[in-house]
């Protein structure tokens, strides 16, 4: 079983695929579900990355895909430009999902 990558600039696809995974850059949404449907028929790739700015364009079907299929997993990348993310963010999620302010 392998990684792949769906990203959307040649930085993170040059730094992943010089720690051996391979992948694609894409830019628009058509792109993006193109290249999941693809991934998703690969039969030897376990973990799709995907950076955060991808994630937004396509998120109904990628979370579609997280809840009905066992594989692959698919696990959300910051992309070069960092995280979009507020610094509290795990913070506020513990604290919405529990209860509890920590």
């Amino acid at each position: 079983m392998r990684f792949y990558l769906i990203s959307d600039n040649v930085d993170t696809q040059v730094g992943m695929r010089l720690s051996g995974i391979d992948g694609i850059v894409v830019h628009e949404t058509a792109e993006v579900q193109k290249a999941l449907n693809e991934v998703i028929e690969m039969d030897d790739v376990a973990v799709v990355l995907i950076t955060e700015t991808l994630l937004s364009l396509c998120s109904d079907m990628i979370y579609d895909l997280k809840l009905n299929r066992k594989r692959p997993l698919i696990v959300e990348i910051p992309d070069r430009h960092g995280n979009g993310r507020t610094k509290d963010s795990i913070t506020r999620y513990v604290r919405e999902a529990i209860g509890i302010k920590i």
